[in-house]
């Protein structure tokens, strides 16, 4: 199984998206790969956020060596499911995805925990520490679901 997580810079969200439901993988003994990326480029090459990093390490998981990389259409053959973070991100998907776009292989997130109602993973990025832990817990969820969906 090949999983993408996708928000829009790939620096708080996605990156911590990435970490969880792969540690969980592991942990479970899954040939899974887990990537995150972000559909706007501002942040290719970066480090994810330094408190998603603190957050994901107070858990046990390190994302320190991620990089932020921009969604590509190329995406939509390279992974088997891949997940937006919000209904935003979701649209720049279809957007750039254009005619590759396939409904079946992209959704939201927490769709996965609120089939249909098109939640989203709220951004921390301009908040305090405390919005780090509240998207930790929610993606740590979602990823419990995904894990038993496809077990």
């Amino acid at each position: 199984m090949k999983i993408l997580m996708v928000c829009l810079g790939n620096i708080c969200r996605s990156p911590l998206a990435e970490g969880i439901l792969q540690q969980k993988a592991d942990e479970l003994g899954l040939n899974w790969t887990i990537d995150s990326a972000g559909t706007n480029g501002y942040h290719t090459g970066e480090a994810p956020h330094r408190l998603s990093q603190k957050v994901a390490a107070e858990n046990g998981i390190d994302i320190s060596g991620q990089r932020s990389r921009r969604f590509v259409v190329q995406d939509l053959h390279r992974f088997d499911k891949i997940y937006a973070m919000a209904p935003d991100v979701l649209s720049d998907i279809k957007y750039i995805a254009g005619k590759e776009f396939d409904q079946q292989k992209v959704d939201l997130l927490l769709n996965e925990c609120y089939p249909g109602q098109n939640r989203e993973v709220p951004d921390p990025w301009y908040g305090p520490e405390a919005g780090y832990h509240e998207v930790y817990k929610i993606i740590e969820e979602a990823c419990s679901f995904i894990l038993k969906k496809y077990l």
